[in-house]
């Protein structure tokens, strides 16, 4: 379904279905930032009161760690809205 790390190919290599018309929009970047945010604020908040590291430790550990984890829920979240969209809008996706 990806060409890249979040581009979509114009046509599935599978079936063929024509992935020109799909739109994502910010849907995946709303759902990373809603359900990452919350795992890496409470996270942050249980390493802060459970081990009292220095700040500077907080300030390299959680970007290091939500960045690849924001990467990793986005193809996933893509790829489901793309299956509902042409789940629930699959005349508009055919072009017909």
């Amino acid at each position: 379904m990806f060409d890249g790390v979040l581009s979509v190919r114009p046509t599935c290599p599978a079936c063929g279905l024509d992935l020109r018309m799909h739109d994502a929009g910010d849907g995946p970047a709303v759902a990373g930032i809603f359900v990452l945010g919350v795992v890496i604020v409470v996270a942050a908040l249980w390493v802060e009161f459970t081990f009292e590291p220095p700040l500077w430790l907080h300030a390299v550990l959680w970007p290091v760690l939500s960045v690849p984890l924001s990467l990793a829920v986005m193809r996933p979240a893509k790829a489901a809205l793309i299956a509902l969209q042409y789940r629930h809008r699959r005349r508009e996706m055919q072009g017909a």
